[in-house]
């Protein structure tokens, strides 16, 4: 049998695996098992690979005695220390004479055989025994898998290879649309910093950016918000260390050679700041230049905070630096464009020039030979003459295909007017209207111009005519042109982009204060009203977090097209961003005729908006401002537009209002509010008040809820309406609602340890405080620190901000739980969620709005809701309160539908501990009792 014959069944298996897409792994140790079953005398084998850092690794090793497990490593080493040079050079087998080995094992022979394909060396496939050096047939043996080894990597590099090039191309793709929505430099080198961290691994980032005012100097501007150092420590340190960039070699390096450098241990390296790198404890760093248009806009800056010698792979680098052109990109627009105007004006130059040059080859073109006629041929631009008649004498190939010709021989003879223009002209007057229209545009290189293809279909061109003189006699001219259809397109895409919202296709702010600005012209020239309507979405937030962003977008784009359907003719409607619209009413007479447009917008949001099969309803907040009494100018205008739509969301049941200067004041209270808030905690203003709940059937009480109140040194008694939300939108309400859990926990242990009777105090949680990823030690704290029993601590909820994030919530809500508190949903019924969630959720009571009991005894919608939520609350097994009961008559439906515990004015408002204490503890048969 042949030795072909012999090693068939193998390699054919081996083959098949190829083509069955096993892992490298699998398929390798087929090949080291065919090795050992092929080769007679076989006591060790295995297959040692690059690594990507250009090492070679032990990657795998099949010994058949336990004393040469470890024979692998040292075979690892001896490539890597002596033997990888000589492999590389002769990429033969080799005997390796190392006596330290094979005394160690006792081993007749090392086989050392390179893993090649196409010239390149992926390791070595070694093979080891005790009793004989191997044949000449074992050793073409071991050559053939080696091969086979050689393809199976190859090919997994190949593949891997592949799938970075299909990940870099989605991560840009992804990268580019998160770019075109984006409005500032700090969102665009926010979402820079998240996909630079996401390609290297490293969320030390830092954005040091031009100044283009001060000299180009160079100043930190942006830091990764994941960073460990805040921006503000990081600007300051700057200050602090007095770095001026402008004298850091290597800051100069990357921003005159435009290139990124990376320097994996900044203290080797003589170029970095090495004291500012040890201030902010810098070990390695990598630099990205912000190149658009070809000039640097300043510097990306990554650093390793950890160690020296941090590695990243030329993939890596590669792509970071193709987000950070994007970035670049998207921050520069305008300048983009004023680049842009540059260099066209640099091409027109380039092309007159070009042209001047070829009036001496076109003229050489007529007189001299074939050789000159191929370089007309060849040139790029259209090229073709015109008689002193006006007829076509020659062209070229490009001419004709721009054209609309197959051969360039059917547009010789034609006259000038059926590429210029196609009117048909009188043979009288021909030559005068040809040397007019010549003379008008000889040596006019211009870009507004069309031609006329053989179909009849126009063009845009750039081209210039030029006069042919033989022997300083006239005898025609030559036509230069090129189809800048391209680049009209780019220009009108620019113009769309820089006025006009991509979304909707609404003009954005810059077009709306354009025009905003010529009707205030115009309307003081003829002495006249215009109306600006600022419109937002009430809710919308709600639409992208229950939904999802796209179902959102989708939304904005129907409210543009109902917006624009109920204005009148001459009205501008844009979009100012994010939920926000503005709509510019233009030669008004009377209030009455916006009040008309603005009963038209209402109508148009009483049906519900369908988003791919879901109904939604969404309601407009408008506010109105009115040239020249609210404003004369188109900042006051929007602005007080903007101040009225905020009164008008305040408002319940009032869509729109009309801008006043009460309004202002309204607004300076709030600022108000929110300097009070910052000192409210430290200056001891907060006071919690205490409502009862009571069992309506026993007339018992069961527990209290736990309501904050802020007494203002100067304002007063401040509501909790006008606070709470400045506090949410401050973040301030973290805090406050520690304070708020800690005091209420210490106030009720107080009562229990009086003796008082267990009772259970209800604490509310904001969306802010549940989304902290400390709120389970926070409340662990509390209830140690007061000693409180879990038992008697109630947490609501709202409905709205548990149905944010199911996952997220029922995690935080099950760990709640098991530390043995008690969690109710407040204000429940008013959201807009599926009532699914009651089921998964660990819920003990649900508390029915208030603004379903005020109207329970009249209301037959509001009374049937009331009983479903009863109803739906005693099938889960779940206890059932209702808020807001202020009358004996909603009492007695709640009783009679099975509703008997309640809250409300009718049995007491809030009140404070010692008046709580007075009133509910100090008689002697009070009873309390336990939810």
């Amino acid at each position: 049998m042949s030795y072909n014959q012999m090693n068939y069944s193998p390699l054919s298996r081996l083959s098949k695996l190829l083509t069955d897409n096993i892992e490298l792994k699998e398929v390798l140790e087929q090949v080291v098992m065919a090795i050992s079953d092929e080769v007679k005398i076989c006591h060790a084998v295995g297959i040692i690979l690059r690594h990507q850092d250009g090492t070679f690794q032990n990657f795998i090793e099949k010994t058949a005695e336990k004393k040469l497990v470890g024979l692998g490593t040292l075979v690892e080493q001896l490539v890597n220390d002596s033997l990888l040079d000589t492999i590389v050079d002769t990429n033969e087998s080799l005997l390796s004479k190392d006596s330290e080995i094979l005394k160690r094992y006792k081993l007749k022979s090392l086989l050392i055989t390179p893993i090649t394909y196409s010239q390149e060396l992926y390791g070595c496939i070694y093979l080891a025994d005790y009793e004989a050096d191997l044949t000449s047939r074992e050793e073409a043996i071991i050559k053939k898998y080696a091969q086979t080894a050689a393809i199976v990597v190859s090919n997994a590099d190949n593949l891997t290879h592949k799938e970075h090039l299909l990940y870099e191309k989605q991560l840009l793709l992804d990268v580019t649309r998160d770019f075109a929505h984006l409005a500032t430099m700090q969102e665009v080198l926010d979402k820079c910093f998240h996909y630079v961290s996401q390609v290297l691994n490293n969320v030390n980032i830092g954005a040091l950016i031009l100044d283009p005012i001060a000299e180009k100097k160079i100043k930190p501007t942006r830091l990764s918000k994941a960073s460990k150092m805040t921006e503000v420590e990081w600007k300051e340190k700057h200050s602090e260390l007095k770095i001026d960039h402008n004298k850091d070699p290597l800051y100069q390096e990357v921003l005159q050679t435009k290139k990124a450098i990376f320097i994996p241990d900044v203290f080797a390296d003589e170029r970095p700041n090495h004291d500012a790198c040890r201030a902010f404890g810098i070990k390695s760093l990598f630099r990205i230049p912000l190149v658009a248009m070809g000039s640097v806009l300043g510097v990306i800056s990554v650093v390793n905070l950890d160690e020296a010698n941090s590695y990243y792979t030329t993939a890596q680098m590669r792509l970071a630096q193709s987000i950070v052109d994007a970035t670049a990109l998207a921050l520069s627009n305008l300048l983009f464009r004023e680049k842009q105007e540059i260099i066209i004006e640099e091409r027109t130059a380039e092309i007159s020039l070009k042209n001047k040059e070829l009036e001496k080859v076109i003229k050489e073109l007529q007189r001299l030979s074939r050789e000159k006629e191929l370089i007309l041929h060849s040139a790029g631009e259209g090229i073709f003459g015109l008689g002193i008649e006006g007829e076509i004498t020659f062209c070229n190939p490009a001419a004709a295909r721009m054209l609309g010709y197959e051969d360039k021989g059917d547009l010789i003879g034609k006259k000038y007017h059926s590429i210029f223009n196609r009117i048909k002209t009188n043979k009288t007057n021909y030559l005068v209207e040809f040397a007019n229209y010549i003379d008008n545009h000889l040596s006019n290189y211009g870009s507004n111009e069309e031609f006329f293809r053989k179909d009849g279909s126009r063009f845009p061109v750039e081209y210039a005519v030029s006069p042919i003189k033989e022997d300083d006699k006239l005898s025609g001219y030559v036509v230069i042109f090129k189809d800048i259809t391209v680049r009209k397109q780019m220009e009108e895409k620019i113009k769309f982009q820089a006025y006009y919202d991509s979304l909707t296709s609404l003009p954005n702010r810059v077009l709306l204060k354009d025009r905003l600005s010529q009707a205030i012209t115009n309307a003081n020239l003829h002495q006249e009203k215009l109306a600006v309507l600022f419109i937002d979405l009430d809710r919308f937030k709600l639409v992208n977090d229950t939904l999802g962003h796209s179902y959102g977008d989708h939304l904005l784009q129907k409210v543009a097209v109902a917006l624009a359907k109920c204005v009148p003719e001459g009205a501008t409607v844009s979009r100012q961003g994010g939920d926000e619209f503005t709509i510019i009413l233009p030669t008004i007479l009377e209030n009455e005729q916006v009040n008309a447009v603005t009963s038209k917008i209402i109508n148009a949001f009483s049906q519900p908006f369908d988003l791919k099969g879901n109904e939604v309803f969404i309601k407009p907040s408008i506010g109105i401002s009115v040239f020249p009494e609210d404003g004369e100018d188109v900042d006051t205008l929007i602005k007080n537009a903007d101040t009225a739509m905020y009164k008008s969301k305040e408002l319940q049941g009032n869509n729109f209002q009309f801008y006043n200067a009460s309004m202002e004041k309204s607004n300076l209270r709030s600022a108000k509010v929110e300097n009070g808030l910052h000192k409210a905690l430290e200056n001891n203003e907060f006071v919690l008040h205490y409502q009862p709940q009571i069992n309506s059937r026993t007339n018992k009480l069961i527990g209290v809820e736990a309501l904050l109140r802020w007494n203002h040194p100067t304002m007063g008694v401040v509501s909790p309406a006008d606070f709470i939300p400045v506090a949410e939108e401050t973040g301030l309400i973290v805090p406050i609602g520690e304070w708020v859990l800690r005091n209420a926990c210490k106030q009720v242990k107080s009562w229990h340890d009086l003796g008082l009777g267990p009772i259970v105090v209800s604490v509310n949680l904001s969306a802010r405080q549940f989304e902290k990823q400390d709120l389970i030690e926070l409340v662990k704290d509390v209830l140690a620190e007061t000693k409180l029993d879990p038992s008697f601590l109630e947490l609501e909820l709202t409905e709205n901000l548990i149905i944010k994030n199911t996952d997220a919530t029922l995690e935080t809500m099950v760990k709640l739980r098991e530390l043995g508190i008690k969690i109710s949903i407040d204000d429940f019924g008013t959201g807009y969620s599926s009532l699914g969630y009651l089921k998964n959720f660990p819920i003990n009571t649900l508390k029915i709005d208030r603004s379903f009991v005020s109207d329970v005894v009249g209301d037959l919608a509001n009374a049937a809701i009331t009983n479903t939520i009863i109803t739906l609350a005693d099938n889960l097994s779940l206890n059932v309160i209702a808020e807001g009961v202020e009358t004996e008559d909603q009492m007695k439906f709640l009783s009679s539908k099975g509703c008997f515990l309640m809250q409300g004015f009718m049995f007491s408002p809030p009140i404070k501990a010692e008046d709580f204490m007075e009133k509910y503890f100090e008689q002697d048969d009070q009873e309390l009792l336990l939810n």
